[in-house]
């Protein structure tokens, strides 16, 4: 590894480091205490809550513009905090580990992540839909079945993996793989990678812009996520005062994606645009808890996760001990408190963690004892070539429910009660949605629940699949679904009809199927 990013003092009263750096490729064993390891991996999990609940009021209401005025901790931010999904699903992931240990296969992890009661959207909702629909775990995140794949779901809930990973990027990244791919691909995954290998620096260095530094090493350099962090640390070597001319810089650049939600508007929800809003506010708060979770709430989009992984990065570097005052009072009371549908609190994942990040030392080459711990630490550098969901892949066209260029034949209905605006609804058998469009690949919007029932996809004229969209009843409903997703078709004007069969899974309750916006897209898709 490069160990010209290590400084000559790594926290010095935690860490005791053998004085001079190694040369380049040599072993190189970091000391620390277990009180010291316990108080670092505490200090992550607080920060991570402390973000998410001081954004939460903010979540996407600021697309493509920066959020001015007074911002403060918002009582009802902390009081929702058992149900944030970048909590409860960190936490639904942990559990696989914590019972199936390091080596977790992908089977674990789709357990847990499948069936664990909570609400998902985006990525996360897909995966979920794919492997119900018995897509393997090592595919539900592949652009091919998910169109979603880049979008930010891996990157908020990989914190647990690099708080037990404590300078250990490589072994990170192996669960990583394991984890990340039920709903994320290419840039989608590498925000987790990016997001853990800070977790796993934060253990190991003194200075928040190191740690960054070495989030960027850890992700190939042909990825799109690598050049858009590059660009953070460039602008911010050029504007070192100026957050909000490198927010710019980003927008001006970087601000399109390929989610059917953000194609065609300023709503971005990418992994490696979000991602580099962690970065602008580690960057810019220079080691500041406060300023850290303002600034990566303010750039806007969703603004709740970034100064969540933003806040628990940070709070890993400077330990529980090392949080503000106030920060740690206003979070005292919500240690204990369990997350929704998972068996953890806090206090609770401190522990998990701190016994599997021992366990973790021990089986990447470490020792520990009670005399300490020793950390033998790993090459930050990755190994490409990259992943690439969406090589060309770019929205040409977005029709809502109402444009009229969409044609709904039959006894389409607004939605019932407690159903998203966004769908039509019909359980009459022929009933269809007609749609003329021109490109390569095609999405429509669906619903899943426990009365809907199974679609035929018809292009051309020809029949391409069915689609069943029945959900078990304990989730009340995943309004971002995919009723349809057509990949690699000739390039050209084409014609979609999406049919009501009248047919139903045998658990279902109804035959009911419900659709929405329809987004034309022209490029390819990782094969």
């Amino acid at each position: 590894m490069n160990t010209r990013i290590l400084t000559t003092a790594l926290l010095a009263s935690l860490l005791l480091v053998p004085a001079g750096l190694p040369q380049q490729g040599q072993p190189y064993m970091i000391q620390m205490t277990r009180q010291a390891l316990e108080d670092r991996i505490l200090g992550g999990w607080v920060g991570k809550a402390y973000g998410v609940a001081f954004g939460g009021p903010t979540e996407f209401k600021s697309q493509g513009k920066i959020i001015e005025g007074p911002l403060k901790m918002d009582p009802k931010g902390l009081a929702r905090l058992a149900g944030q999904d970048d909590m409860y699903v960190n936490m639904a992931l942990l559990k696989a580990v914590a019972e199936h240990g390091l080596d977790a296969p992908a089977s674990a992890f789709a357990k847990e992540f499948t069936y664990g009661g909570f609400l998902l959207w985006h990525a996360n909702g897909q995966g979920r839909q794919n492997l119900l629909a018995g897509i393997p775990p090592e595919k539900a995140g592949h652009p091919l079945y998910n169109p979603h794949a880049d979008d930010i779901d891996f990157q908020i809930e990989a914190d647990f993996i690099g708080l037990t990973s404590p300078g250990l990027p490589q072994a990170a990244a192996k669960i990583c793989d394991r984890a990340g791919h039920l709903m994320n691909y290419g840039d989608g995954f590498y925000g987790g990678v990016f997001v853990s290998a800070m977790y796993a620096a934060a253990f190991v260095e003194k200075d928040i812009h190191q740690v960054v530094q070495s989030g960027a090493q850890a992700l190939p350099n042909d990825s799109g996520y690598a050049r858009i962090i590059k660009d953070v640390l460039k602008w911010h070597q050029q504007y070192p005062a100026d957050w909000k001319t490198t927010w710019q810089e980003l927008e001006n650049k970087y601000n399109h994606d390929t989610c059917p939600w953000g194609a065609k508007d300023k709503f971005n929800i990418q992994a490696r645009f979000n991602g580099a809003y962690i970065a602008l506010g580690l960057l810019y708060g220079n080691g500041d808890f406060l300023k850290t979770i303002e600034i990566s709430t303010r750039a806007g989009q969703d603004s709740d996760c970034n100064p969540a992984n933003a806040g628990g990065v940070l709070g890993t570097l400077v330990g529980f001990k090392g949080l503000p005052e106030g920060v740690r009072a206003e979070m005292e009371p919500h240690l204990q408190t369990k997350f929704d549908f998972t068996p953890y609190s806090i206090q609770s994942a401190t522990s998990q963690c701190l016994r599997l990040a021992l366990d973790n030392i021990k089986s990447q080459g470490g020792q520990v004892s009670d005399d300490g711990i020793q950390i033998l630490l790993q090459s930050f550098r990755a190994k490409g070539p990259a992943e690439v969901s969406f090589p060309t892949l770019k929205p040409v066209a977005r029709f809502e429910v109402r444009d009229p260029y969409l044609r709904w034949n039959g006894q389409w209905s607004a939605p019932p009660a407690n159903r998203p605006e966004s769908l039509r609804y019909s359980n009459n058998t022929g009933d269809s949605l007609e749609v003329q469009f021109e490109g390569t690949a095609v999405y429509v919007q669906g619903d899943i629940r426990h009365d809907c029932g199974i679609l035929e996809t018809v292009l051309d004229g020809k029949s391409k699949d069915k689609r069943d969209m029945y959900l078990p009843k304990q989730w009340s409903r995943a309004d971002q679904s995919t009723a349809v997703w057509l990949t690699g078709l000739a390039d050209g004007p084409h014609k979609l009809q999406v049919r009501v069969t009248g047919e139903k899974n045998v658990q279902s309750s109804g035959t009911s199927i419900g659709l929405g916006r329809v987004v034309a897209y022209r490029g390819d898709v990782a094969k």
